[in-house]
């Protein structure tokens, strides 16, 4: 054998060894790609899956909303309905407070006409009448 010969010995088993690693990374490459349009083909459904879920859910949620608005509109319309209660109230306060007022006037006055002595006579027969009235009624009781 020659040197010219030996070197393309070398070359093709060289070549040979290529061709192999090629093939075997090819065939690496072919079983990657097989489990990634596996992998594909299960996101796929899953997506699939998950979107008929979502619809699902949203008509649920929009039925959900459509029946809090409902309930919403009933209790502000019936909350609408106590206000003039609460008016009503609150002219009571004011009413109880004006008569508090008026009362507190009227203790004052009369005190003051005890105090001047003018009319204090006035006062103490108001309170004897008062008086025999109640004795008057628990004797007859």
């Amino acid at each position: 054998m020659s040197g010219g010969e030996i070197a393309a010995l070398i070359a093709a088993v060289a070549f040979a060894v290529l061709v192999a690693a090629l093939i075997y990374f090819i065939f690496k490459v072919g079983k990657v790609v097989g489990q990634l349009n596996t992998t594909v083909e299960e996101a796929n459904k899953s997506l699939s899956t998950i979107t008929k879920d979502a619809d699902h859910l949203m008509v649920e949620v929009e039925g959900l909303l459509n029946k809090t608005n409902t309930t919403l509109d009933d209790v502000n319309g019936k909350l609408g309905l106590t206000d003039p209660l609460f008016q009503a109230v609150g002219d009571l306060g004011m009413t109880v407070s004006d008569l508090n007022h008026a009362t507190r006037k009227l203790t004052s006055s009369l005190t003051t006409v005890s105090k001047r002595g003018a009319q204090g006579g006035m006062v103490k027969k108001v309170g004897d009448t008062a008086m025999k009235m109640n004795e008057r009624r628990k004797h007859q009781n």
